[in-house]
């Protein structure tokens, strides 16, 4: 399979007052389009520093980032804000919907940046809502949905500008069990369609959903293994 991301040799060193922090040492990883991985690692281990570092959030200090072909490490940050619009889908423990807005206008806003044009953005945003099943909702503002459709709300706004990754950090967070199934499903069908995921928790039976989990620790990684028992769910939209 052709990586879609390759790390080599990135550290991220923090200075603050007089101490510097290491929060990564020496990381090369590579992901190949389609793969679904899990990043895990108890706090401090430097999960949070390479999941920023992976959607374009920050810049490593030292060694390379490439993402679809694109040094994206030596990137300043207009054109990381860029990078990000077109290639990365970010979906949040906290949702991060814009309260006043519909559930179309949320979705449609990645689409207002990328510079699509309202009837396109529309047409786009409408499409991805009923394939996640919140066609009957794209009028609702988030505090008339219940969790679990928020986040649908979010992960349909990941996916509208059809984005290389779909990065989702700790997507059940905030969600009871059943409801939590729902979108690890919802994320698996996503999976199968060819998307490429990487899903950032701290949570054993999230991680198992994945057919990749890399462990850091201490701002290594620990371990990468593939996943020998996946959770396989149906998708209860």
């Amino acid at each position: 399979m052709e990586n879609l991301i390759s790390i080599n040799n990135i550290s991220k060193r923090y200075t603050i007052g007089n101490e510097v922090i290491d929060a990564l040492k020496t990381i090369s990883i590579t992901i190949a389009k389609g793969e679904y991985v899990a990043l895990m690692g108890p706090s401090g281990s430097g999960k949070s520093t390479l999941m920023n570092i992976l959607g374009c959030l920050d810049s490593p200090t030292n060694g390379e980032y490439w993402l679809n072909g694109k040094e994206v490490s030596k990137m300043t940050d207009n054109q990381l804000a860029e990078v990000r619009n077109k290639e990365i889908g970010f979906v949040f423990q906290t949702f991060n919907l814009l309260p006043r807005a519909t559930t179309l206008e949320n979705v449609m806003l990645p689409l207002i940046y990328a510079g699509y044009k309202k009837q396109e953005r529309m047409r786009m945003a409408e499409a991805v809502l009923t394939s996640v099943n919140l066609s009957n909702r794209m009028e609702h503002k988030p505090n008339e949905l219940s969790g679990g459709q928020r986040q649908r709300v979010a992960i349909a706004r990941a996916l509208v500008n059809n984005p290389s990754i779909i990065l989702a950090d700790e997507p059940t967070g905030n969600l009871d069990t059943k409801t939590s199934i729902e979108i690890m499903a919802l994320l698996q069908t996503i999976h199968t369609k060819g998307n490429t995921i990487i899903v950032v928790t701290h949570e054993e039976d999230i991680a198992l959903h994945a057919h990749r989990i890399i462990r850091l620790r201490d701002g290594v990684v620990e371990s990468d293994v593939a996943n020998t028992n996946i959770t396989k769910v149906e998708d209860r939209q």
